[in-house]
């Protein structure tokens, strides 16, 4: 089987953000905005095409965990979409890939694990107060 075709993230700011940062195991965008981001990998649930969306990094002393929190926003991110049809996931955090499968936390893990998520992004507490929707707490672990 050959490895999916990379599809560059249509926002250039996304984009250019994972190019830099894949290009120099994240010396140029490991630090984003006082934080630390990691780049996640997922299979476009539609295309079969590989995806790479820069993220906050978030580590609970256990896993890698993700927040499809899209700032806010009315609809869950597109790589949320596709982790959920294909769970099966890498993170680049600096020079180490993860393989890991995401899943969904549920409420009372959330619960317990979301402070992790405030003290790497401390926004993450006001974009849900901007939705409705419960953001997604994602917990990435090894395969």
């Amino acid at each position: 089987m050959t490895d999916p075709e990379y599809a560059p993230s249509p926002f250039s700011p996304s984009a250019d953000h994972v190019e830099r940062y894949l290009a120099t195991d994240g010396a140029d965008g490991f630090e984003f905005n006082d934080a630390e981001c990691i780049i996640l990998s997922t299979i476009g649930r539609k295309s079969g095409q590989l995806r790479r969306t820069p993220l906050i990094r978030v580590h609970d002393g256990r896993n890698y965990l993700v927040v499809a929190s899209q700032g806010g926003a009315r609809k869950n991110p597109v790589w949320y979409l596709n982790l959920q049809a294909n769970p099966e996931v890498t993170i680049q955090d600096r020079a180490e890939v993860h393989e890991l499968v995401a899943r969904t936390a549920s409420p009372e893990e959330k619960a317990e694990r979301w402070p992790a998520a405030l003290a790497a992004w401390p926004a993450y507490a006001e974009y849900q107060a901007k939705t409705d929707r419960d953001i997604p707490l994602v917990v990435c672990e090894p395969r």
